[in-house]
């Protein structure tokens, strides 16, 4: 008598992102599991290097390859395209959606792996006319909008036109804020500065404004004041203990540190400050009583697992536990750890009581040949910094022909003065505004064809452990 091999153990990993993906990897080599990575976008983001993209020196390829690319031969595991919108802890179930198809996923073990975006602070209407950075169609955006500053700059028919498409402002002067401001400062002084005949790029006034008292508040004071003094000389005026109360297309009004007002006229500004959790933390902390912070995070008990539901891992930006930074360190090593703990389970071994993140460092560059890194008790500034992170950063690109080709653009950039990526369109640049301005009977929805057929048939109330995958269309 033969007898009937076990089902495979399910597992849903929500995001894409490093998270998401170094989770599936890490259980590649289980023949026991089924993974269904499920994510709104089809690729994997590296993050840190969105600025590049958007002041043109690396295309969004290099940092953003396909995911089902990078897991193509990773048989335990398939990619599933839609954004999540909710998570049934109860009946152990994730829908998400994708051009009005609506697909249920049953799971016996989940990785919510969903990430932040950007915190306007309450002010949303902020990010109409100041951009945050946290996608590719945001980092496509601001390419557009920056290098399209200089061109309305050499039609304008006034001083002042010229000066506010010419004045460009950062919003937040963490890692993102200063890297973005350097990098403009050095467009506008080495990329561009042959190009135009009525104008001179040089002219150009970049400014780095944030709430705190300094830049980098992370990297300490020392880090922080060798990475002001580099702006400084690159003609970024900083303003720290400003603060922004409100925004509009010409133009951004600030509070100064003695409490008075100021217009800051210009045309390019870009929000570089502040991270909200995704929208799932809170749906998984309504649902199992964990607590959620200020960023909307939900509170995860030591081996990052939700109170009450050990089959669930959060990790990344989502968590808030022992006060961990919100860095791709964070969820990569948060996610292996979770990948070990459902292997051990799977093998009935014991596991790790609590999750410990070894802290690698943190680097920022500020321009070509100059950079800050911070690495345990050791703190660097300048060209061996920038050497640290150029190694780094390539290390962690996912694929060898994006390493090449990042290597081959870094050394047109630094090395030169191109920039190999300069194309800039008004799709780019309105895109997002006319997405927004779509009322319901516009929004795009997968087409059907009368041989199709019209519902698949509902899971039939909660789901098991063996309940089936689900997809129906929303109308």
């Amino acid at each position: 008598m033969t007898s009937t091999p076990a089902a495979p153990h399910r597992i849903v990993v929500v995001g894409s992102g490093f998270g998401g993906l170094f989770g599936t990897q890490a259980l590649k080599r289980r023949g026991d599991v089924e993974i269904t990575l499920v994510a709104k976008t089809a690729h994997h983001l590296f993050q840190p290097l969105l600025y590049q993209v958007a002041t043109g020196i690396l295309s969004e390829g290099e940092i953003a390859p396909s995911t089902r690319e990078v897991l193509a031969r990773q048989k335990n595991a398939r990619v599933v395209l839609g954004e999540v919108t909710h998570i049934d802890l109860a009946s152990r179930t994730v829908t998400s959606q994708l051009l009005g198809r609506e697909t249920v996923l049953p799971y016996d073990t989940l990785l919510v792996a969903a990430g932040a975006g950007q915190s306007w602070f309450g002010n949303d209407h902020f990010a109409r006319h100041a951009p945050g950075m946290k996608s590719i169609d945001d980092a496509l955006e601001l390419r557009g909008r920056i290098f399209g500053a200089f061109e309305l700059a050499e039609i304008a028919r006034t001083p002042a036109e010229v000066q506010r498409a010419l004045t460009f402002v950062i919003v937040g002067a963490g890692p993102t804020g200063v890297e973005m401001a350097g990098q403009i400062a050095e467009l506008a002084h080495r990329t561009l500065k042959n190009d135009f005949r009525r104008i001179d790029p040089r002219d150009a006034r970049i400014v780095l404004l944030d709430a705190a008292d300094t830049v980098l508040p992370s990297f300490g004071e020392r880090l922080g004041g060798a990475a002001r003094r580099r702006l400084v000389e690159l003609g970024v005026e900083v303003r720290p203990g400003t603060m922004v109360t409100d925004v509009d297309s010409t133009g951004i009004v600030v509070r100064e540190p003695d409490g008075s007002s100021t217009r800051i006229d210009a045309l390019t500004k870009v929000w570089a400050a502040g991270v909200q959790a995704s929208p799932l933390a809170r749906q998984l902390a309504e649902q199992s009583g964990a607590g959620i912070d200020r960023a909307g995070r939900v509170e995860v008990r030591p081996d990052l697992t939700l109170p009450g539901h050990p089959e669930v891992f959060v990790v990344g930006d989502m968590v808030s536990l022992d006060g961990l930074p919100g860095v791709a360190q964070v969820a990569i090593q948060g996610a292996r750890f979770a990948a070990r703990q459902i292997g051990r389970r799977l093998d009935g071994t014991a596991t790790e009581p609590r999750f410990e993140y070894r802290d690698k460092g943190s680097m920022a560059t500020i321009s070509r040949f100059s950079a800050v890194a911070s690495i345990g008790r050791l703190r660097f500034a300048g060209f061996f910094a920038w050497l640290l992170w150029l190694a780094i950063h390539l290390v962690y690109i996912i694929g060898f022909k994006s390493q090449v080709t990042t290597l081959l653009h870094w050394a047109v950039s630094f090395l030169g003065r191109g920039r190999a990526e300069r194309v800039a369109t008004e799709q780019q640049v309105f895109g997002r505004r006319a997405i927004g301005a779509l009322n319901e009977r516009e929004v795009p929805v997968l087409p059907t064809h009368p041989a199709d057929r019209a519902e698949a048939p509902d899971a039939g109330g909660a789901a098991t452990t063996h309940a089936p995958e689900t997809t129906r269309t929303v109308r």
